[in-house]
């Protein structure tokens, strides 16, 4: 099994900047000092070519980020200020989510230790997130004729309305969403399916409703589902306002990968969102969703 890294293209933030860029390398070494992953699973993500970048994304958004000619106010509806760190590590995200997807349709089990950038539109980046990933992949997979039905399975917090602005319309493409109902982003899109959950939200309560949802996913019968796994449903989140514990969450993520692993699906993870303080809290929700990886493959 392979998985794939992109902590190497520092994100080289302001010191005061709010997002926790440090958190890719940090897990990185959890899950290496944890015994989780082996250091020959690991292996680095490569910039993704502008074939497959461009099929989700319009040239001259690609070509801003590139060259650094976007303007301020679209870097701003990003989050972070334009740097050539940036435009790397961008491309360099997309490149290790398709070649997860790949190895994942090989071994089973593959994914990213980032990536999840599901607010990424046709022509504009917006939460964080610069090119999306999920349609990058799915994408390039349809179109190299590997699969013919992809479905995205995000339950991050904040709803994936990049991967439903870009994916929902297509037929070879079933998107799933969980995510809060008052959370961001404000203006929602149409999933395939979207189930919006209240603040406050609990395990029991947040676990039987995904598995109300799943059923779908099956129904539509993918080659290959992309999870999105972020752990911003953590009660110590500063951006969830959901109350899952660290078992609640690997609750979920066993309830998931343990039916795709059943059903013969291979999976494809990006770890998403996750923002508490100190961020080692959502270092370590990123570790288990791995551990239960490691306890479904035995890998």
């Amino acid at each position: 099994m392979k998985v794939f890294y992109s902590d190497t293209f520092d994100l080289n933030l302001p010191d005061n900047h709010r997002f926790p860029g440090s958190k890719y390398g940090m897990l990185r070494r959890t899950l290496l000092e944890n015994d989780i992953l082996a250091e020959d699973m690991l292996e680095a993500s490569q910039p993704i070519d502008d074939a497959a970048l461009l099929r989700a994304h319009a040239p001259e958004y690609v070509a801003s980020i590139d060259h650094g000619t976007i303007d301020d106010k679209a870097m701003r509806r990003i989050g972070f200020p334009w740097s050539r760190h940036i435009a790397l590590r961008a491309r360099a995200t997309m490149g290790g989510a398709l070649a997860a997807a790949r190895a994942a349709l090989q071994d089973g089990l593959s994914g990213q230790l980032a990536g999840g950038t599901h607010h990424a539109h046709y022509d504009f980046g917006s939460g964080y997130c610069v090119f999306n990933d999920f349609a990058v992949t799915a994408l390039a997979l349809l179109n190299e004729k590997n699969v013919d039905r992809v479905a995205i399975i995000d339950l991050d917090v904040h709803q994936g309305d990049g991967n439903a602005a870009l994916l929902s319309p297509r037929d070879d493409v079933f998107v799933l969403s969980v995510h809060g109902e008052k959370n961001f982003p404000f203006r929602k899109m149409t999933s395939d399916l979207d189930l919006n959950l209240p603040d406050g939200v609990e395990d029991e309560e947040y676990n039987a409703a995904l598995c109300g949802v799943l059923p779908a996913i099956w129904e539509f019968k993918p080659d290959l589902v992309l999870y999105q796994a972020g752990v911003d449903p953590l009660k110590e989140d500063r951006l969830g306002r959901m109350a899952l514990t660290y078992n609640g969450l690997m609750q979920r993520d066993r309830l998931v990968l343990s039916m795709c692993k059943k059903r013969g699906i291979p999976v494809s993870m990006a770890i998403g969102g996750g923002y508490t303080d100190p961020i080692a809290q959502s270092v370590a929700a990123y570790a288990n969703t791995w551990r239960a990886a490691k306890e479904i493959w035995g890998f």
